[in-house]
């Protein structure tokens, strides 16, 4: 998952108690009413349910993409071999309508890259270079490190206190708790932002404690930006561990004045082809009208891009195998679309909204957060009056996921990708999963398949299958009043 993702994520739980207006006693009842006609999908979630935990293939699938291929950084030659492998594992399937749509997306290249800790004594420190950091020189950069806890922190001092040094920003990421969810949009401003801060005040290179509250001695990448810089000069950046960060810290207060040597080879090469992965089941009685699930298919360059977002893509090309092996066709198109280039600007996501900006997209349901336990739906929508409306409905297809414990429907962010259908009028949705677990391997080499659960992976598909199926079926769409 991308910075903006949650950015957004954070944007709409501020908003949305004054966005959504209250429900009326006419959509209370037209919801009710809903939620009586949705109780005939009940037989056939069912069957959807019982067929996926009897035998699926999502946990194959996800083997053959991250075992098989490895990481697919935008740009590399692993993400054009997914992109392959997508369409010829959905037509083996048999779906229909399977195409790539071209995409230029962004290629930066890592390189070799190594930080050390030179006093006050050596030691290598692990470290990850963000995405799209310029580069070291050749002789890479060595300097005394100042480290601050925040932005204010580093407003604070004196221009000749930061001139000439290596920025440290040891901003620590809050444990993950099930009311606030994680810290994760207020630590990752550090990773998005410290290079340009760090530049503004003549600092010569940013370092940041990686995103994530929990370590074993782990840096997590993810893209960084120079928007704003001016006439600054770019700086690299790079995440070291938590561990590392704080050892550093501790030194830093106790007057020692560590000294850093970082040497990257990173570089942007501009943009190169790509291609969102589509697939399909034609509706029966309005093809033309589309209800969407999907991931992103790219991850970044290290680990194997497991739960960000390998798992989410199998879950939805398994979503549509379940349904057409149980030969369950819905009125509307259900279509599958992996995008391509999330992770470093959604490029794939916005090309596919150009293309398809005359589709009419009924629905769109993304999965982003990892393939953990599934618990419910989050959903969004232009029209804060349809959403009100929208949300009730929600609540009742959930209902019938009671037995995998997915029942819940929230107002919430849905996804950067399926978030670009939303000015388009569809309903937009994320995947919500259990996420205590996510931000441990997020963006880090441990995001491997052996992170993810057969089981839950299926309960994913399954969420994906029921709701999709179901609001691709119903005669009406959610937000509107009509009953059949």
């Amino acid at each position: 998952m991308s910075i903006r993702s949650f950015f957004v994520c954070v944007f709409f739980v501020c908003i949305i108690a004054c966005a959504v207006v209250p429900i009326s006693v006419a959509q209370e009842k037209a919801a009710d009413s809903f939620s009586t006609s949705i109780t005939k999908y009940q037989e056939v979630s069912q069957k959807i349910i019982n067929a996926a935990r009897a035998e699926n293939d999502s946990y194959l699938k996800l083997q053959e993409l991250c075992d098989d291929i490895g990481h697919r950084i935008s740009g590399s030659p692993q993400l054009a071999q997914a992109v392959e492998w997508a369409q010829k594992s959905m037509k083996a399937d048999g779906q229909e309508n399977v195409r790539a749509e071209r995409v230029m997306v962004p290629k930066w290249v890592r390189g070799n890259e190594w930080c050390r800790m030179t006093t006050p004594r050596e030691v290598d420190l692990p470290m990850l270079g963000l995405g799209f950091s310029v580069g070291t020189p050749a002789e890479g950069l060595s300097a005394e490190i100042v480290v601050v806890a925040s932005k204010a922190e580093l407003d604070e001092l004196a221009d000749e206190d930061v001139r000439g040094k290596i920025v440290l920003f040891n901003f620590p990421m809050r444990q993950y708790s099930p009311e606030e969810g994680s810290g994760y949009g207020e630590a990752v401003q550090y990773r998005t932002n410290g290079a340009r801060w760090a530049s503004e005040r003549g600092g010569i290179a940013a370092l940041v404690r990686s995103v994530t509250a929990y370590s074993l001695q782990s840096p997590h990448t993810g893209v960084m930006r120079y928007a704003g810089l001016g006439e600054h000069k770019k700086v690299p950046a790079a995440a070291i561990t938590t561990e590392s960060a704080m050892m550093l810290d501790r030194l830093y207060k106790r007057g020692k004045r560590p000294t850093v040597k970082l040497y990257m080879e990173a570089k942007d090469e501009g943009e190169v082809p790509s291609a969102n992965v589509l697939a399909e089941i034609v509706g029966t009685e309005k093809p033309d009208e589309i209800v969407v699930i999907g991931g992103h298919l790219d991850s970044w360059d290290v680990g194997q891009g497991a739960q960000d977002d390998g798992g989410g893509c199998v879950a939805a090309m398994e979503a549509l195998n379940i349904l057409r092996k149980l030969e369950l066709k819905p009125r509307r198109t259900i279509r599958v679309v992996l995008w391509t280039a999330e992770e470093n600007g959604a490029a794939g996501a916005r090309s596919y909204a150009a293309r398809h900006v005359d589709d009419v997209h009924v629905a769109g349901i993304e999965s982003d957060s990892g393939t953990f336990r599934p618990q419910g739906l989050t959903i969004e929508m232009e029209d804060g009056n349809k959403q009100v409306i929208a949300v009730k409905q929600l609540q009742a297809i959930t209902n019938l996921l009671e037995p995998i414990g997915a029942s819940r429907s929230l107002n919430g962010f849905s996804g950067v990708d399926v978030g670009k259908l939303k000015p388009m009028g569809a309903a937009c949705m994320g995947l919500k999963v259990d996420g205590r677990f996510y931000f441990n391997t997020h963006h880090t080499t441990a995001d491997t398949v052996d992170k993810v659960d057969p089981d839950d992976l299926t309960d994913c598909s399954i969420t994906l299958a029921v709701t999709a199926f179901i609001l691709a079926d119903m005669p009406g769409r959610l937000g509107e009043l009509e009953e059949e």
